[in-house]
């Protein structure tokens, strides 16, 4: 019998991945353990192992196509054998995702002669799309999915009916803002009455034409040559997916705060000269930083916490996620436990993250179970920002540059190294008060640090 070749589960927020290369031919013999396709999510690319030896045969599925996890994508069999995709035997999402994988192109070209399947189509959806139209009281039914070659309703589809946008392609969006033309009166040429940018400029045309329009033609970004286009999908697109989606969900307040780092600086300089050559690695503003972040959380519970369904859940594990900029795309390693490792070992084990991250050959558990985020754009000359809460989680810290500045210390005017920390918070959670209390208590980290906490 043969064996089926899906796509596995890379990490609990992971939903779909982009497959990028087919690694073997249709029909050629593989080993077990085999490397034999090449996919990547919104954090990394991974190589997906044959379950099996014998020979491969392909399912329908091209580099650049969306797939949902646990899709079966092929068969490991005999020479002979032809790959099928599976139909599911119920309407609902099983307990045991792996063995009822998730409807795959085949199973899409439906009509009304099968209404079972017709019924399937209309109900199936990701688990964070169930969870969010169950919090919002609404009906799955009555929202047009994108998931799953158009059978499969995403969170994002939910976030667009609840905002009942108009569909038009981003392109369009920014043309007809440009011109001042109200999408509303467009009509969409494009795929489920999307407005498309052809859709824009003819209107623009039509208006251009009318008496009362005058004869100055607009500027518009039709009339600016394109000199690079990068597709939104892959790791760019569901780092567009979650970011509009945080934007959606979370109620954002940011809170800003001047640090005096002075002390801090002057902290980080002497324990580089004292275990730089014993850590084989200087300590860097990030490890100390996250130390100091994780000494707040475990004062600050409420800090620590995340949203599940109509509950608030402070979690007991203070696990700090640090944004990476990579070639990729932007990456978030997450150190666990951090409140309970010491410096060296939070630094050494940041450092292998970022290398794995750039060798393409981080894990997806390293990338998942987060509980706060901080990022840090001081490198850059940036000052202060208000960074996208990473969700579910219930804020993220926001790190600006370390710069020499005048204040008044002790009634007189002296060069501080100053810092800038700017906190979003999802107010959903936490008031404004007790996120103060938090920012508050960590400049006080900061101003005065304890070499011995910052440490051990």
């Amino acid at each position: 019998m043969a064996e089926e070749l899906f796509i596995p589960k890379l990490g609990q927020t992971v939903e779909e991945v982009t497959l990028i290369n087919w690694l073997v031919k249709e029909g050629d013999k593989v080993e077990q353990g085999q490397e034999v396709l090449e996919v990547e999510t919104d954090k990394a690319v991974f190589n997906v192992e044959a379950p099996d030896s014998g020979f491969i045969h392909l399912g329908p599925y091209k580099a650049g196509d969306l797939v949902p996890v646990l899709t079966v994508v092929g068969i490991i069999g005999e020479k002979g054998d032809v790959f099928t995709a599976p139909v599911p035997s119920n309407q609902t999402e099983t307990a045991s995702a792996a063995q009822t994988p998730t409807l795959t192109i085949q199973e899409t070209k439906v009509d009304a002669a099968e209404p079972e399947l017709l019924e399937i189509k209309k109900h199936f959806a990701s688990p964070r799309a169930r969870k969010l139209a169950k919090l919002k009281d609404i009906d799955l039914t009555l929202i047009k999915p994108s998931g799953g070659q158009g059978v499969r309703v995403r969170e994002t589809d939910v976030l667009e009916y609840l905002n009942h946008e108009i569909k038009a392609s981003p392109l369009a969006k920014r043309m007809a803002e440009d011109a001042g033309l109200d999408l509303a009166r467009i009509k969409g040429s494009g795929e489920h009455g999307e407005i498309t940018k052809m859709d824009v400029e003819n209107a623009l045309k039509s208006k251009l034409s009318s008496p009362s329009t005058p004869l100055a033609k607009p500027t518009t970004l039709a009339d600016i040559a394109v000199s690079n286009r990068v597709a939104l999908k892959g790791v760019r697109g569901l780092i567009a997916e979650r970011m509009g989606a945080s934007v959606h969900t979370t109620a954002r307040v940011t809170l800003f705060i001047e640090v005096d780092a002075t002390a801090f600086v002057d902290l980080r300089e002497r324990l580089k000269a004292q275990v730089e050559s014993d850590w084989g690695f200087a300590p860097g503003y990030n490890d100390l930083l996250t130390k100091s972040c994780a000494c707040a959380l475990r004062r600050f519970p409420y800090m620590n916490a995340r949203i599940n369904g109509d509950s608030i859940e402070h979690l007991s594990q203070v696990n700090i996620g640090i944004a990476v900029d990579a070639e990729r795309g932007l990456y978030v390693p997450v150190i666990k436990d951090a409140d309970q490792k010491d410096l060296k070992t939070l630094g050494r084990e940041f450092r292998q993250r970022v290398e794995e991250i750039r060798s393409n050959k981080i894990l997806p558990e390293n990338l998942s179970g987060g509980t706060f985020t901080i990022t840090n754009l001081g490198m850059f000359d940036i000052d202060g920002f208000t960074p996208v809460i990473n969700l579910p989680e219930a804020a993220i810290l926001g790190i600006g540059r370390i710069a020499p500045k005048p204040v008044v210390k002790e009634n007189e005017i002296q060069i501080r190294k100053m810092l800038v920390l700017s906190l979003v918070f999802d107010h959903r959670m936490v008031d404004g008060a007790p996120a103060a209390k938090f920012l508050q208590f960590l400049k006080d980290l900061i101003e005065s640090p304890n070499e011995v906490t910052l440490t051990k």
